[in-house]
């Protein structure tokens, strides 16, 4: 537990990632503890994004309670939390291996030691950092603790065998993820072997047809509870969820090649990959079909021999996990993404039970006539699980580093994952984030020709058109995204963000009421539709807005701002320009520039700025504040002035860089 923490002591800050901006960022229902009972009854309270909302209330839950700790997105909270329960299942991953062992190999004091030492191997694995890393994987996290747990009570509490006590914490990991209803067939195969002493090619046995029956009787209620809760979560799950994929047939084809790559990266984990490039296979005569096809035969072929032997049944069993951990993401059911290294959170404790027993087996077996040649082979050994527990440590470690912040994620994507194009785009968005426009151009392009259809894509290139000056371009991407994404919120809501900083009101309310009848959660669009209510003196709709909005984030600082304006009808801006004009300072001028400038309103933007120059002569942002908006107004001299003036007392501001080369790049010649 120790070691672990060391390595992951660098994952505590990491930022949000992926599904995270829908589901936590985005997300206005976690902002109040008081939601959890809505957790429970509706599921589209667990994303912004109605394709996305499904039934998850323990990870809803668990979010909204890292949110009150914290006091906001404080990321060490939410990071600490998941990290808590990764120990916690160490922990029983130890009881668990420790019985299973026991079983199997009665009296053998090593059967702790291995225990231990497998644990150690899969919490410092670099393929478990994706789940802890990234904040809305806990969701494997917690669905894989409870199916352990269920096994540790089983084993350990004579209480909760007869009361199925055992089986809360399956129904708990069901509501965390569905994948916790696997613990019903893993549950029969464990007393298959484990209790009745059966193997494999006893199921078809007449002469074993008791003991069977016994397994089965005894397995029932697990099935029952299984089957429930996978009806429940069924009929909880929003209709507009959708799993992502379109052809269950090649992706079912794609899945034993992909189940293959996930074997290999247990034991050489050398392409890790926050977002892969994989694609589907396009029939079954690709010869990357053959071979997953072959290894889920010999994998097989390997579990029904060592059943037939108690000593070498955790292996079988370890196997038999692997590929019932991976059923519910490598089935006909065609997700988005055809692997993903979070899912192999799960199978990776089973097949840890096969690797970690075979090998202590084989070395019971080989040690007499190891330590002929080499008689001090437990040191040998002994230094080399150092080794490897050392390079899987810095590796963690060094993945931990990768998932730090978006642009180091996603720069290791286009890396790692070169035809990806989401992972192009998601580089290119963190380049446009920090004003490097010309980087995010270049790899929003690429992206575009993996994928021409991609709605985000086009949001984010009318952002980076919007924002160097080509309103038009701008305009035509997106209308493009709304083409492609009509379903999805984002791509009304940031044209109405650019529409609402163009003045055009009215065409922003229209946009922005439609992201709220897709997604009425989310407060991002609630923020710019209360900015537009203000701007255009709604105050009754500004008023309703406001209040439902409380209702949802009761301590949502703009609301309340925005209530107060709908209540004295004066609007922010009129507020803040009150206030600098009676105690006026640089960063109050600076301040309301900003407020006029996203509103549309240049001039009295270049106004303000000039106010807080006459305060403070040498302030490069008034200036940048000024050159942007005689962009805006597309007075490029005025602008060219500005921006020299600015880098004259700042060389290297890369706005003000920015804006001098759009006003450059319009003026006449």
């Amino acid at each position: 537990m120790a070691l672990c923490t060391i390595t992951y002591a660098n994952h505590f800050n990491n930022e949000f990632h992926f599904d995270d901006s829908h589901t936590i960022q985005n997300n206005a229902y976690i902002r109040d503890i008081k939601n959890l009972p809505l957790f429970f009854t509706d599921g589209s309270t667990s994303s912004t994004l109605p394709q996305n909302q499904s039934y998850r209330p323990i990870v809803t839950t668990s979010l909204a309670f890292d949110y009150w700790l914290g006091g906001g997105y404080y990321l060490f909270f939410f990071h600490l939390s998941t990290f808590i329960l990764f120990l916690l299942q160490g922990l029983l991953m130890v009881c668990f291996f420790t019985k299973l062992f026991n079983i199997s190999l009665p009296d053998d004091k090593l059967n702790t030691r291995v225990a231990l030492i497998a644990v150690d191997l899969y919490l410092l694995h670099p393929t478990i950092a994706e789940t802890v890393n990234y904040v809305i994987a806990r969701a494997d996290l917690q669905s894989t603790l409870a199916v352990i747990l269920a096994f540790v009570l089983y084993q350990y509490s004579a209480r909760c065998r007869k009361f199925y006590l055992y089986l809360v914490p399956v129904i708990i990991g069901a509501l965390a993820k569905p994948p916790s209803i696997m613990f019903a067939p893993m549950f029969f195969i464990y007393l298959l072997f484990f209790e009745e002493q059966l193997s494999l090619a006893d199921l078809f046995k007449l002469s074993r047809f008791k003991q069977v029956f016994a397994v089965i009787k005894k397995s029932a209620p697990a099935f029952i509870c299984c089957a429930f809760m996978y009806w429940f979560l069924g009929r909880m799950t929003p209709k507009t969820w959708e799993p992502g994929g379109t052809a269950p047939i090649q992706y079912l084809i794609t899945q034993p090649y992909v189940i293959a790559h996930y074997f290999q990266m247990f034991f050489v984990p050398n392409a890790l990959s926050a977002d892969s490039d994989w694609q589907l296979l396009p029939n079954i005569s690709d010869w990357r079909f053959a071979v997953g096809s072959f290894f889920i035969l010999v994998m097989i072929v390997i579990a029904f021999i060592t059943s037939a032997k108690k000593q070498l049944r955790p292996i079988s069993f370890g196997i038999l996990w692997f590929f019932l951990a991976l059923l519910p993401t490598s089935s006909i059911i065609p997700l988005a993404e055809v692997l993903n290294d979070h899912r192999m959170f799960f199978p990776f404790v089973g097949l840890l039970i096969s690797v970690s027993w075979t090998i202590t087996l084989l070395a019971k077996k080989l040690a007499p006539l190891i330590s002929k040649y080499i008689p001090a082979y437990k040191i040998v050994f002994s230094v080399t699980l150092c080794l490897i527990l050392s390079t899987y440590a810095y590796a963690t470690w060094q993945r931990n580093q990768v998932w730090h912040t978006e642009e180091s994620l996603w720069h290791d994507v286009t890396i790692k994952s070169p035809n990806n194009g989401r992972g192009l785009m998601n580089y290119g968005l963190s380049k446009m984030a920090v004003g490097d426009y010309v980087t995010a151009n270049i790899y929003f392009n690429k992206a575009l020709k993996i994928l021409p259809n991609y709605f985000s894509l086009y949001v984010n290139l009318a952002i980076l058109k919007a924002v160097t000056g080509h309103d038009d371009t701008a305009e035509m991407y997106f209308k493009r995204a709304q083409w492609y994404g009509s379903n999805y919120p984002d791509a009304y809501i940031y044209y109405a963000r650019y529409l609402n900083a163009r003045g055009r009101y009215p065409e922003a309310i229209k946009n922005l009421q439609q992201a709220m009848r897709l997604s009425s959660a989310n407060i991002y669009a609630r923020t710019l539709l209360m900015n537009a209510y203000e701007n255009t003196e709604n105050w009754s709709a500004l008023k309703q807005l406001a209040l439902t909005t409380l209702q949802l984030v009761p301590d949502n600082a703009d609301a309340k701002n925005y209530l107060i304006a709908a209540n004295t009808k004066k609007g922010k801006i009129d507020t803040e320009a009150e206030k600098a004009k009676h105690s006026p300072s640089t960063g109050k001028y600076l301040a309301l520039s900003l407020l006029y400038y996203n509103a549309g309103r240049f001039q009295q933007c270049i106004d303000a700025c000039n106010e807080a120059i006459k305060l403070k002569p040498n302030f490069p942002q008034a200036y940048n504040n000024i050159c942007a908006a005689y962009n805006k107004m597309q007075q490029w001299d005025k602008a060219i002035i500005a921006a020299k003036q600015g880098l004259a007392l700042k060389p290297n501001n890369q706005l003000l860089k920015n804006n001098l080369q759009e006003a450059y790049s319009h003026q006449s010649p």
